[in-house]
């Protein structure tokens, strides 16, 4: 009897022919290098370019990578003639808060992937450290004439994403009264220590408010604001400002109110509110750490693969 051997063969994985990481995404260096394995062509860039710029170095590229700095409008979209994949090293909700023309895109048969997840840990890290700071008074600023601690505070959460739901546990185990508004409603997350109120009561009921919001979305006007009242914190880490510009400094005009800012979010602030003495504005991103640098480039090399493995 004699016996035979199978061979199994399978195909590679295509590639593109050129990918261009067209802006500073802070992948990491090993991820950058591992792209060749994606593509016959890689070209990379680490600046902030301007429009024109973009559109000569993605002009024969069939894969792109941007970071959230960098606007891919339309008109870059057309100037890719080959553009097949757009990469964002960022979050993507939907078009309105991209900074990716993400349905424009999709018309012409190109497919946009995002990535989740990756940040979210030191955002509630950030959040937390700094409003123990405040209520103690372990930094420049103390809030109330008493050191407080933050166990038994009446804590609003505005957006129950990611972070918010990752902020909300934390607070949990610290012994704070949780509440969160959303619009859309999550009942499977409610418990006896995390409860949802409409907008308007969150803000007459909490006395610290951390958002957690999409770009772009502005949900704070005057009238929140009037509701929020006096003796108040406000968080934002959100990309831009979730608020009506003016009606906030207005707030900050009111007694013993006080905002915290990551640097993402003070990005977006005039100096004349930076300089505020209660605003206490941080130049660090509060989701940028070594993890996140290594979450961020292995989720948008997963998506590269998941693509062409299709």
């Amino acid at each position: 009897m004699s016996c035979s051997s199978s061979v199994f063969y399978f195909p590679a994985m295509r590639k593109f022919k050129k990918i261009v990481v067209v802006d500073e995404t802070k992948m990491n260096t090993s991820t950058l290098e591992e792209l060749n394995k994606y593509a016959n062509e890689v070209e990379v860039y680490h600046d902030e370019p301007t429009s024109e710029e973009v559109k000569s170095r993605v002009e024969d590229a069939e894969a792109i990578i941007v970071s959230w700095r960098t606007q891919i409008s339309e008109e870059i979209i057309d100037a890719a003639k080959d553009l097949k994949y757009i990469g964002m090293a960022c979050s993507l909700y939907d078009d309105e808060s991209a900074n990716v023309a993400v349905n424009y895109a999709q018309e012409r048969n190109i497919e946009v992937n995002g990535i989740f997840d990756y940040g979210d840990p030191g955002v509630i890290e950030f959040v937390i450290s700094e409003v123990i700071q405040l209520l103690h008074g372990f930094g420049e600023h103390q809030w109330q004439e008493q050191p407080l601690e933050l166990s038994g505070q009446k804590f609003g959460i505005i957006g129950l994403g990611t972070t918010g739901k990752l902020l909300a546990k934390a607070l949990e185990a610290l012994n704070v009264e949780v509440y969160y508004f959303s619009r859309t409603r999550k009942p499977e997350f409610e418990n006896a220590k995390l409860k949802y109120l409409e907008l308007g009561e969150l803000l007459k009921t909490c006395d610290i408010i951390s958002i957690h919001l999409p770009k772009n979305t502005v949900l704070l006007k005057e009238n929140e604001f009037k509701q929020f009242g006096d003796n108040k914190v406000l968080i934002n880490t959100s990309l831009g400002l979730p608020f009506e510009e003016k009606s906030f400094q207005n707030w900050l005009k009111v007694r013993n109110n006080y905002t915290i800012f990551d640097g993402d979010a003070t990005a977006y602030l005039p100096e004349s509110i930076i300089n505020r003495e209660n605003v206490i504005a941080s130049q660090k991103s509060a989701g940028w750490s070594q993890q996140t640098q290594e979450r961020l480039s292995f989720k948008v090399l997963q998506n590269i693969q998941n693509f062409l493995e299709r």
